[in-house]
């Protein structure tokens, strides 16, 4: 991937000197608790001890920040989260200006551990994630390392596949995808699961969008892509799940399956329109 590290985003919020332990701590649900043993299986770190050990009762527990030294190679991963983020947020403003529509900015927070965040604690056991309540993206940077564990390629463009998908939810935020799907999952819960897959799988093609402009303008090549679609395989439910050593049930997954992950990035990369990104059969369609 074709880029030059450089300072960092006016839209990026570093915490990563402040976080280790502090803000809200609330109960996380079964999703939740799978999760943290999916990746603790993954990954060898007792993140279930830990969250058990902090207890589940809502409460505000004290910062605990710890002194880091930052190396070289975070600091340029770090500069590369800045990167994507910029360079992404411009396609999409404009993206939405040919369409006569105005683009807000999210707001990417790096942290370390756990810090707070609008929709609950954010913890480096659940990966990064968008929260729609602050409009913000999480994560926490040792995700690569867990990325890499669960057979994903941890490449600079592999990385940005991660940030784009976040951002795709940022897309769904704006254009009232996600506020219409969440309406929907409490209609009728029981759709909930698929709905869930759906939301998953078009953040998955919106983020192939931002690839798409990338390949336009050469700064990714063939090894770039491999690396991004290997990165979009190992986060598929079916992967996971046969990670943790369970049964691979469709009727739980939440994500989609990693054929269909890779497929869905791969078709928002190759036509890089948003009319190729209908995975709720057209009815949630921007």
């Amino acid at each position: 991937m074709d880029w030059t590290p450089g300072g960092m985003s006016s839209d990026v919020e570093d915490r990563r000197s402040s976080s280790g332990g502090g803000g809200f701590r609330g109960g996380i649900g079964i999703l939740g608790i799978l999760v943290l043993l999916v990746i603790s299986l993954v990954t060898g770190k007792n993140y279930i001890g830990a969250y058990l050990s902090g207890g589940s009762s809502a409460h505000i527990a004290p910062s605990t920040a710890t002194t880091h030294t930052r190396s070289p190679a975070e600091d340029r991963q770090a500069q590369l989260v800045s990167f994507v983020l910029d360079d992404a947020q411009k396609t999409w403003t404009q993206i939405f200006a040919a369409q006569g529509l105005a683009y807000r900015h999210a707001k990417l927070v790096l942290f370390r551990n756990a810090t707070y965040s609008g929709c609950g604690t954010a913890q480096a056991a659940t990966g990064p994630f968008y929260c729609p309540a602050d409009e913000k993206i999480y994560i926490d940077l040792s995700f690569w390392d867990d990325l890499k564990r669960m057979g994903g390629d941890a490449g600079d463009f592999a990385q940005a596949y991660v940030l784009a998908h976040e951002l795709g939810h940022h897309i769904q935020k704006l254009t009232g995808i996600e506020g219409r799907m969440r309406r929907l999952s409490q209609q009728d819960p029981r759709e909930g699961n698929q709905l869930s897959v759906d939301l998953e799988l078009q953040a998955d093609c919106f983020a192939g969008i931002w690839g798409h402009s990338t390949t336009q303008r050469n700064i990714v090549d063939q090894n770039d892509i491999a690396g991004a679609l290997r990165a979009a395989a190992a986060v598929g439910d079916d992967h996971l799940q046969k990670m943790s050593g369970r049964a691979v049930s469709p009727e739980n997954w939440t994500h989609g399956s990693s054929t269909q992950r890779a497929d869905w990035f791969r078709r928002g990369l190759t036509t890089g329109t948003v009319g190729s990104c209908k995975t709720f059969n057209g009815s949630l369609a921007p």
